[in-house]
């Protein structure tokens, strides 16, 4: 990464966590409507009209119900029925998705044994409705955190019902990539969007995408279903060369990408006949994520500054 990216990113990802920031972007019109681009709405049902939408072009997709500001006990609870709404209407409606669940939404900062009683109320009903749940990452100080609630979530409902997600930038991920393998634990294997230090991640690029690929062969090579979560064209080429070298078809992983970038890529995999799958964020509490968005892709920058040149 050159040093003028490195800025960029950092500056963004610092906007992303100023709480005091949030209340106005979210009013700001221009804003709103950049954040359209990758936010599939502030209501479930909007969301809900763009998965049918993705079904309809053959992509599967997964919920993500947007809010980093919970606050109290009372909010996480509002959280969780959010999300048994969100259940229900999958199970109502038959779209084809699953929901992705951030622990820090049920209280994982206040207490970790609120945030896996609240947790639990989720898969329980996705359990009941034959659904999945994605239990996202979040900053590396809940890493661990995460991954025990996810493994208790595990032993208690099974692989059908709950998974993880693991960032390549994280210097542990391929250790944790190979101990959750064993544990028969889906993963998502993205390459993470949180500023952290040289003493827990790769800082550079190419670091970053080397663990990406280990981690990757990890996964593909375990015999479970996990997601490949990349737009990077040549970790998308290095994972089906190394599925053709293993003799995988194309349905024993999936490729997941972000809602509103790379479509053209999106629809060229399933035109291939691989199974992708959208992740499909939603809510008023959108601002964190379009900042981290902004801080991943140059283009995504540009794609700001043009729409505030439009006013």
């Amino acid at each position: 990464m050159n040093p003028a990216s490195h800025l960029s990113r950092t500056a963004l990802l610092f906007l992303a966590r100023r709480e005091g920031l949030k209340d106005a972007a979210t009013e700001m019109p221009v804003l709103r409507r950049v954040a359209r681009r990758f936010i599939a709405g502030e209501t479930l049902e909007e969301a809900v009209a763009a998965v049918k939408e993705l079904n309809a072009r053959g992509m599967t997709a997964s919920f993500d119900h947007l809010n980093e500001a919970v606050r109290n006990e009372e909010e996480t609870r509002e959280e969780v029925r959010e999300y048994l709404r969100l259940l229900a209407r999958i199970d109502q409606v038959g779209v084809q998705a699953s929901v992705s669940l951030k622990l820090t939404q049920c209280g994982l900062l206040m207490r970790p044994e609120l945030a896996l009683e609240n947790a639990r109320e989720v898969v329980a009903e996705a359990k009941a409705r034959g659904a999945f749940v994605r239990v996202d990452m979040e900053q590396s100080a809940v890493t661990q955190a995460t991954l025990d609630a996810v493994r208790a979530l595990h032993r208690e409902f099974g692989e059908a019902q709950v998974g993880a997600v693991l960032q390549s930038y994280l210097r542990r991920t391929e250790e944790d990539a190979r101990a959750l393998c064993a544990e028969r634990i889906r993963i998502r294997l993205c390459k993470g969007a949180y500023q952290e230090g040289p003493e827990v991640a790769f800082q550079a690029r190419r670091e970053v995408d080397e663990s990406f690929l280990r981690t990757m062969r990890v996964l593909l090579d375990s015999g479970l279903y996990h997601g490949i979560a990349t737009h990077d064209e040549r970790m998308i080429a290095e994972t089906q060369a190394h599925a053709r070298e293993r003799g995988l078809p194309k349905g024993a992983f999936e490729f997941q990408m972000l809602y509103g970038i790379r479509r053209d890529l999106q629809e060229k995999l399933v035109r291939e006949g691989y199974p992708v799958r959208v992740y499909v964020p939603y809510g008023r509490n959108w601002y964190p994520y379009l900042m981290r968005r902004m801080a991943e892709r140059p283009a995504n920058v540009w794609f700001v500054l043009k729409n505030l040149a439009k006013g």
